[in-house]
């Protein structure tokens, strides 16, 4: 059975005060599994934003001072209380945005981990002395924060995104004003509690919610802010490059994705299938880097339907807070209408849809996980990311072919292979357009890994040491 969980009350977080909006403006925020409303989010006024602003200024000169040690020891003791605290956050994650509490909690003790190997990695910034060819002076390049950034963070994953900015920024010595999800605001939230809690000053972090559009051109265009990060759709992100191209501030862009995925001839089926459909079908596919698109080897395209049906069709809906449920809704409606379009659009033009393919009850934003098999080209989800629990496959029958066909999208945020050869997987690691690549594998997140994709899947790391220098300027000095 289900425990019941309470869902606390949203707030903005301004100043180190856990706040209402000034002007008392709130929207509702929606439990996906049930249609319900669990709670009234604060949407901030342009003098909150403008205090978030003063804040994130101050509480910079705070934290640019703060040394590399004791900003690690307090983002280490925030990651502690994170932990602790995980199935707690968990449940508030699953509440807001639909996914399995198992997940949800899972994905809360790996933003703990976040905090603390970029806590740890704060430390090992390094400069460097350049040796001179002048007697008598000394080249040094040093390291400093950039200063206050903005960070955007979507709905699909609540804490890990949050964290990742979040954590990063805050490790470099940079304040930061995040403005998460309206759909999810809750899992953010407890993660700014955990870190104020550990004793973060006041003002370093700041947590605004509101319009979108208006707050990040608010946000962007200000002085205060030095540093841009988002995550969401390509369309959004050229609009913020944009915006932040006008004033010559930094951005860090992890947009769209349509991954996919090649089983050659020689691939481990049960392996393919089984890491795969657990891929796909992970928070009902809503994940940038999902496998999507599987190109598989004519010889063996059939066996492995068969079977990644068998596992859709296996897949029990219902609340992410049952322990039964091993797939939970979409996280909002909008979700529902393009799954139906898209079907719709491939079955028009010759796929057939071999598991799912519909809605699920009436109440809720349930979708079956859903495979369509012999994909025409021409089909909008070949072109078009679902972000849904959505699998589609096309046969090939030569590496060449293949190759151009994974290639073929302006997206290459990550991508996938199957092969028991060492010669082709290191033929087909060189060959995808991604930044991010699984061969016979597919975890690729990681605190300490690169995360980031390039054509028009955007630009920058979201992980590993390429994450922390982001939110660092280079500094020449020579001393004579």
């Amino acid at each position: 059975m289900s425990r019941s969980w309470e869902y606390p009350p949203p707030s903005l977080f301004i100043a180190g005060v856990w706040r209402d909006a000034s002007d008392g403006a709130t929207r509702p925020v929606i439990n996906p599994a049930s249609g319900e409303t669990i709670g009234e989010l604060p949407i901030a006024s342009q003098s909150d934003l403008d205090e978030a602003l003063d804040a994130a200024a101050g509480g910079f000169e705070i934290w640019r001072r703060t040394t590399a040690y004791d900003r690690a020891k307090i983002l280490r003791a925030g990651a502690q209380l994170i932990r602790e605290r995980a199935s707690q956050i968990g449940a508030i994650s699953t509440m807001e945005q639909g996914k399995l509490h198992a997940e949800a909690t899972a994905e809360a003790i790996a933003c703990a981990d976040i905090f603390e190997w970029f806590a740890e990695e704060a430390r090992r910034a390094y400069g460097r002395i350049v040796p001179s060819k002048h007697p008598g002076v000394r080249h040094f390049v040093t390291k400093e924060p950039i200063g206050p950034a903005a960070a955007f963070s979507p709905w699909n994953f609540p804490t890990t995104i949050p964290s990742r900015k979040m954590a990063a920024a805050l490790a470099a010595g940079c304040s930061v004003i995040i403005k998460p999800a309206e759909e999810t605001p809750g899992s953010c939230l407890a993660l700014a509690r955990a870190l104020d809690d550990a004793g973060l000053p006041k003002g370093v972090l700041n947590v605004v919610f509101g319009v979108p559009a208006d707050i990040s051109e608010y946000l962007i265009a200000s002085p205060v802010i030095r540093k841009i990060s988002f995550t969401g759709s390509t369309s959004v992100g050229k609009h913020l490059a944009g915006l932040a191209a006008k004033v010559m501030k930094p951005t860090t862009m992890e947009l769209g994705g349509h991954a996919p995925v090649i089983v050659f001839e020689d691939a481990d089926i049960d392996l393919a299938v089984r890491l795969t459909a657990g891929a796909k079908y992970r928070n009902a596919g809503q994940i940038c880097i999902a496998p999507t698109r599987f190109y598989l080897h004519d010889s063996i395209h059939d066996e492995f339907v068969k079977k990644f049906q068998a596992i859709a069709g296996s897949l029990t809906l219902g609340s992410g807070l049952d322990p039964a449920t091993k797939m939970g809704p979409l996280a909002n409606p909008r979700r529902l209408a393009a799954m139906e379009m898209m079907v719709a659009d491939a079955s028009a033009k010759g796929a057939r849809v071999a598991a799912g393919g519909n809605r699920r009850g009436k109440s809720g934003n349930f979708w079956e996980p859903t495979v369509l098999v012999d994909v025409p080209s021409g089909a909008r989800i070949m072109s078009e990311e679902p972000f849904g629990p959505i699998a589609v496959t096309q046969r090939f029958s030569t590496f060449d072919e293949v190759v151009e066909r994974a290639n073929c999208l302006p997206y290459g945020l990550a991508a996938y292979a199957y092969t028991r050869s060492a010669r082709t997987a290191a033929d087909i690691g060189s060959a995808l357009e991604a930044g991010m690549i699984g061969i016979n594998f597919s975890v690729l997140t990681g605190p300490e890994t690169h995360f980031g994709g390039i054509k028009e899947s955007g630009h920058g790391s979201e992980g590993g040491t390429e994450g922390l220098e982001a939110y660092l300027n280079l500094k020449y000095i020579a001393e004579g």
